[in-house]
């Protein structure tokens, strides 16, 4: 195992457990109202699940996965800081909507981590592109002199660019921060550090949470002969804020 890799397994190792507990702090805070507005009623009324049980294993789970997504992705965003510290003295940037500075072949580069390619549409991209231009014009205000090149980054997947700035996604983007072409494969084993026992401490209290909530969907939105109340569900959901 090189150095670097060495540095990353050391760095897994310390820091997983917070996404791990980020996810089980997310459980603790949710509570039923919360997840039932979170999503579309008249989906899962079509899915015909006519049981509390089915109904809140099913939205808690879509809930949850989408949640997750985004946690992970910020670990990740971490992950990368780390690394292009180690290898080219990048840092956690301050300005707005950039994540990552750092200095390459006589080039700055101001850099968007994104989770995966498909984050964005016309209006996010636009306010990308801005804080872009941003963060370009600061570093040059500032009087430096090397140019300044724009990225928008992505942990994992494929993406082209079809804007004015630079995408890099999956191989593409940890090469470039760790100078190693295979980084993107020989990071997936340290992320499995005490994967078992982490996720069996979430199971536990995932499974806490399905008990708590079933009981409480049955009190409040099931009627005396266990049929599931979707009119009072549609109206906690979407009932206009005005009544």
């Amino acid at each position: 195992m090189d150095k670097l890799l060495e540095s990353i397994s050391d760095y897994v190792g310390e820091h997983i457990s917070e996404f791990h507990q980020a996810r089980i702090s997310k459980l603790e805070k949710l509570n039923l109202k919360d997840l039932l507005k979170s999503k579309n009623p008249y989906l899962y009324r079509a899915k015909n699940l006519n049981t509390p049980s089915k109904v809140v294993e099913s939205i808690a789970s879509a809930y949850m996965s989408s949640a997750e997504e985004t946690m992970f992705g910020n670990w990740l965003e971490g992950l990368a800081i780390f690394i292009a510290g180690k290898v080219y003295g990048g840092k956690k940037s301050s300005a707005q909507g950039i994540d990552l500075e750092m200095d390459k072949d006589g080039i700055h580069y101001v850099i968007s981590i994104k989770s995966g390619p498909k984050w964005s549409n016309s209006s996010s991209m636009a306010k990308l592109e801005q804080d872009f231009g941003r963060a370009v014009k600061a570093f040059h205000t500032s009087g430096n002199k090397i140019p300044c090149v724009p990225i928008e980054a992505c942990c994992y997947g494929k993406k082209n660019s079809t804007s004015d700035h630079t995408v890099l996604a999956g191989q593409d983007f940890w090469a470039f921060i760790s100078g190693n072409e295979n980084l993107y494969t020989e990071i997936i084993e340290p992320l499995g550090t005490d994967a078992y026992k982490q996720n069996e401490e979430y199971r536990k209290e995932y499974e806490k949470m399905l008990t708590r909530f079933e009981k409480d969907f049955a009190n409040e939105y099931s009627d005396a002969d266990g049929n599931i109340k979707w009119d009072e569900i549609v109206k906690m959901n979407s009932g206009a804020k005005n009544k």
